[in-house]
């Protein structure tokens, strides 16, 4: 028994019995006939068979599971900043949250393409309540964040979850990613919080903050959707806080954008591997502010970090121009493509409803106007 067992993934020599067990469920016998759809069940039990690791299942399974999500509901996944990056080396991947699912399996795909150490991904608990979602979870490296805990609770499941990063990063030689803030983004506007730098430095041990940091090697990463296939179920949550009212989640709400996220169109994606902070650090721990106010310098700088290197799509700035009543950025776009995007505005919302318009554009124009503010 090991501390971590009620957050950590499956042990390799647990995955072809945790495979057998799982592939005999409904979801997951659709799922797998969705990756082999003119594979008979004999071939699909046989390829089950030969994943003896985790590593297995994600590059032979998974891997060819996205592909096909990917050739079906996009124009295709570009990358940039991972050939800087050293193989056999762990990194801490810190990155901007669009999509449930997406986010964390094209990190590991473009990590997989390049070469490089794959993640231990975090997953909150909230969002495996099903029982074959979180088998597939332990079976694709997610480790789980505790959610709905008493403060008690939740320091020390977070200093927990910590030491558990840390033997990731620096025992195992494994590769981390985490979400810059808990839950998505649904506002477009990505932005870093200080309580998960400060959950990350519990498990520094003798190290100093900002030596532990530089040790474990912050990349920050830009993921970039030209569009959101939930942008219209994002809605009720942003109207909700527009109008300063409590939102309650639907039943069922978070495994629906999970589906959503993976059969919506996309258009083009895009992820940038930032470079490794790393003299940023030294600037920080050198200026002799109080530790709380150097958190917010590194929450800031990760957040410099995502937006300078996030990909701008004609979407945001057709959405600018709209919510802005200018055509600033008229250039950057076709009129098909403006009409496209208009179109598609019409579908999702009641565009007469200047509250719901402006919160439905603003989620595609906030990332243009965080690159303006970076400019000046």
């Amino acid at each position: 028994m090991s501390k971590y067992d009620h957050i950590r993934p499956y042990h390799d020599s647990e995955v072809n019995h945790a495979l057998s067990k799982l592939s005999t469920h409904p979801m997951v016998k659709s799922m797998l006939k969705f990756i082999y759809p003119q594979a008979s069940d004999a071939y699909i039990k046989e390829r089950l068979a030969n994943c003896t690791s985790i590593r297995d299942f994600q590059t032979k399974i998974i891997a060819r599971g996205i592909q096909n999500v990917l050739s079906r509901s996009s124009h295709g996944l570009t990358t940039s900043g991972f050939e800087k990056l050293e193989k056999d080396t762990a990194y801490f991947y810190i990155s901007n949250h669009r999509d449930i699912l997406l986010d964390t399996c094209l990190i590991n795909i473009s990590l997989f393409n390049h070469d490089l150490v794959m993640t231990a991904s975090a997953i909150g608990d909230n969002l495996v309540q099903k029982s074959f979602l979180l088998e597939l979870a332990k079976l694709n490296r997610n480790f789980l964040v505790q959610r709905g805990l008493g403060p008690r609770e939740m320091l020390k499941s977070s200093k927990l979850m910590s030491e558990y990063i840390a033997k990731n990063l620096l025992e195992d030689t494994r590769s981390v990613w985490i979400a810059q803030r808990e839950g998505r983004t649904k506002d477009g506007n990505d932005v870093t919080q200080q309580g998960v730098l400060k959950m990350i430095a519990l498990g520094k041990g003798d190290l100093s903050v900002f030596d532990y940091f530089k040790k474990i090697k912050i990349v920050p990463v830009s993921i970039s959707y030209e569009y959101d296939p939930t942008d219209m179920y994002k809605m009720p949550e942003l109207l909700a806080n527009h109008y300063e009212e409590e939102y309650i989640k639907s039943t069922n709400e978070d495994f629906n954008s999970i589906l959503k996220g993976l059969t919506g169109q996309k258009k083009r994606i895009h992820i940038h591997a930032g470079n490794v902070l790393n003299l940023e650090l030294d600037e920080i721990s050198n200026s002799k502010e109080p530790l709380n106010k150097q958190f917010q310098q590194l929450a800031l700088k990760i957040d410099e970090c995502i937006h300078s290197d996030y990909k701008l799509w004609p979407t945001n700035y057709v959405a600018y121009d709209m919510l802005h009543n200018t055509e600033k950025y008229s250039k950057k776009y076709t009129e098909k493509e403006q009409r496209q995007f208009e179109r598609r505005v019409e579908c999702r919302i009641d565009a007469s409803d200047s509250v719901a318009l402006s919160n439905f554009l603003a989620m595609y124009a906030n990332p243009v106007i965080n690159k303006e503010k970076l400019n000046d």
